[in-house]
């Protein structure tokens, strides 16, 4: 009898071909991801670059930029003192970002309806919020304006979501070199548009806020002397993800016994912001040591920790609505990606509020002229031993090299350098 050949594998020869396979999905795996995340920092930049374009067609159409701190006046019963920095349900106590009025110009002219009307939420005929609905405040989520995720707003490779943030943003506008006074901005805390600024408020303005944005103030692109190809207009943030992360969740009330430069003239703290504080984990030198909070927890003006759903919610990038600087400021005293170290208790402190994202080695910027470009974790930030208060003054070369002259609009910096 003939025996008949049968084809197939042998074991041997079975595990071979699995071994083969294995190590070509390893050597592709890192390919592909590295291929996903190069599209999604590419969905990330068209994105900033329809910010940069509805900005410029905003102040074609209005001949200013939209403001950092714009909305309805005060609540004269919303607290005392400082009554505008208070909560408030019948006005927005001029605490809107830049982002709110770019609604219309980024396809969101429906959601800009709900705003600009009266909101009746619950359906009985009768208006539950003002048009320009209340003041965007973490904890407070009944005005669902304020909760809606835009998806131009968003970065792709970011994946925070969901509870205790409102609605987030990975955009936010830049106020220069310095965060000293952009609190309050240019307003009377207790009068709001009914009354002029403190001679002090004003000159704290002039000096210090330095950006393309200034809080509560009408600004021009005319107002950029140092060109708009060479002026931050926003830059890139992360949002948190409650795993405190030095770049989402800032320290608040540190000083100079936390191991950072703090300079305390004037009652104000003016952070340096090395990286050698010893709040930070040293094992793990992207997180603040655990026993840190609530110790560093913001503080309402009282005196009183927040409630644990509103500091929870004073998050970075957790709400796109308020002009606050945890949520939509950034500042250029430092590289990307460095700590969120805050002097005081506001949600706008003086102190550090970089740029930051879950991109490898930098972040996105977008210029003035509508240009969205990448800038490195090693760009010159010049002399971090430099504090805002003392080392920054208006028409000064900004100390921080060429990440800080890119932020201020009016020092008449000549930047030669590339942004790398």
């Amino acid at each position: 009898m003939s025996r008949r050949n049968r084809a197939g594998f042998t074991l041997v020869e079975l595990l071979v071909v699995i071994a083969i396979i294995g190590i070509l999905v390893g050597l592709l795996l890192p390919a592909v991801q590295a291929a996903r995340e190069a599209a999604r920092r590419m969905s990330c930049s068209n994105n900033f670059r329809q910010i940069g374009l509805a900005v410029q067609n905003y102040h074609t159409t209005y001949k200013r930029l939209p403001m950092q701190g714009d909305g309805t006046g005060l609540d004269p019963f919303s607290g005392s003192p400082a009554k505008i920095w208070h909560y408030s349900a019948t006005t927005n106590q001029k605490s809107l970002s830049f982002l709110v009025g770019l609604l219309p110009f980024i396809e969101q002219q429906g959601l800009w309806d709900q705003i600009s009307q009266p909101l009746d939420i619950d359906g009985n005929g009768t208006p539950d919020f003002p048009a320009m609905g209340p003041r965007p405040q973490a904890g407070v989520y009944l005005y669902t304006p304020w909760v809606t995720e835009i998806p131009m707003l968003r970065c792709p490779s970011d994946p925070g979501t969901g509870l205790p943030a409102l609605a987030r943003t990975n955009y936010a506008a830049c106020l220069g070199d310095s965060a000293v006074g952009a609190t309050l901005g240019l307003t009377n805390e207790d009068l709001g548009d009914y009354g002029d600024p403190l001679p002090t408020t004003e000159a704290t303005v002039k000096r210090w806020l330095r950006g393309m944005f200034v809080p509560r103030k009408k600004m021009e692109l005319a107002d950029v002397k140092d060109g708009l190809s060479n002026t931050i207009c926003c830059g890139e943030i992360m949002t948190d993800m409650g795993v405190r992360e030095t770049r989402t969740h800032a320290a608040f009330n540190v000083t100079n016994v936390d191991g950072f430069d703090v300079e305390l003239s004037s009652g104000s703290g003016t952070m340096a912001c090395r990286t050698n504080a010893n709040l930070i984990d040293p094992e793990r030198p992207l997180f603040w040591n655990a026993s840190i909070f609530p110790a560093h927890n913001p503080l309402n003006n009282d005196g009183s920790p927040y409630p644990g759903t509103i500091e929870a919610g004073t998050r970075r990038g957790y709400n796109w609505a308020s002009y606050s600087a945890i949520y939509t400021g950034v500042t250029t005293n430092r590289a990307p990606n460095t700590e969120l170290c805050i002097s005081q208790f506001t949600e706008s402190s003086p102190g550090n509020w970089s740029i930051s994202s879950l991109h490898q080695g930098g972040a996105h910027i977008l210029l003035g002229d509508g240009a969205v470009v990448f800038i490195t974790d090693s760009i010159d930030s010049g002399n971090q031993s430099a504090g805002q208060r003392d080392a920054v003054t208006k028409g000064e070369k900004s100390p921080f090299g060429v990440i800080g002259a890119l932020g201020t609009r009016n020092s008449r910096e000549v930047i030669e350098d590339a942004f790398n």
